[in-house]
């Protein structure tokens, strides 16, 4: 073979040679790698009236199946229901433990029962009633909510330590008395008792009354700091809402026209879509 022939060729197999090199050895592109769903052992809700779609089917009643988190109905495009689409084998595993009326004391006993579920996925909404549960002087101690918590997230970080744990901040409630006490439909519902620390005397301006608004709120905030404390110090199996339920902007059209206090379905669902977008699941 002429000399010029067999130095082309080498050239050649160097030229492949270093191209396959290229190809195996280069860096990939970094990507963003997304938190796993839930898995096989399904969702929990744990939680209070807010959980259970009080209301929300226009009975004085809960109604799970409108749940923002476990709800599987259609009106409501829930975590549940999210999951779902991103995972068949969760079908028909979707647990709400909440309970109308229930306070941070019952998350341990409701963390109990998702660790039977063998649940891999909980939100934990909660604070709500240790608020709204009697006057001003009847709301749960920062300190004792705090512990409450505390106990409860115990249980789910030692039973299912793998499981992902939402921590959801409480609703701002004094934004419900700020676009409903000029309304005469929600004032007469409130007179009922409905979370009487904030919305007695709903259209009174007398400075003991807002001095008792000013305190339901600087209590919720409170709560709601020792929420994001909480799932922090649970570590990095809870994720924590950024205040998104916080946020919302409720307005009477996504409220019951029962209480004028629990989300409707429409509320619920944008409950859902907010804290969905800061569980990790979205991606």
């Amino acid at each position: 073979m002429p000399r010029r022939w067999v130095a082309a060729l080498a050239c050649l197999a160097a030229l492949v040679a270093l191209a396959c090199e290229g190809g195996t050895s280069a860096s990939p592109r970094p990507t963003k790698s997304a938190p796993s769903s839930s898995g096989p052992g399904g969702i929990a809700a744990l939680g209070d009236s807010i959980s259970t779609g009080f209301a929300s089917c226009l009975v004085l009643t809960s109604c799970e199946r409108n749940s923002w988190s476990t709800g599987d109905g259609l009106r409501v495009q829930s975590h549940y229901r999210r999951l779902l689409d991103q995972n068949s084998a969760i079908r028909g595993k979707a647990y709400n433990h909440a309970r109308p009326g229930a306070r941070a004391d019952a998350l341990e006993g409701q963390a109990q029962a998702a660790v039977r579920d063998r649940a891999d996925y909980i939100t934990v909404l909660i604070g709500a009633n240790d608020i709204c549960r009697g006057g001003v002087d009847a709301m749960t101690p920062v300190t004792q909510f705090r512990a409450d918590v505390d106990r409860g997230l115990r249980v789910l970080r030692t039973g299912r330590p793998k499981a992902r744990v939402l921590v959801v901040s409480i609703p701002d409630l004094y934004r419900l008395w700020e676009v409903g006490h000029g309304d005469a439909r929600a004032a007469r519902a409130w007179r009922r008792g409905i979370c009487p620390a904030l919305l007695a005397n709903a259209t009174s301006t007398a400075p003991a009354d807002k001095a008792r608004r000013a305190a339901v709120r600087a209590r919720i905030d409170a709560y709601n700091a020792q929420l994001v404390a909480a799932c922090r110090a649970y570590g990095s199996r809870c994720r924590h809402d950024g205040g998104a339920a916080h946020k919302v902007r409720f307005t009477l059209g996504l409220l019951n026209p029962l209480d004028w206090f629990h989300p409707n379905a429409t509320g619920q669902g944008r409950l859902a879509e907010v804290t969905w977008r800061s569980s990790g699941l979205a991606d």
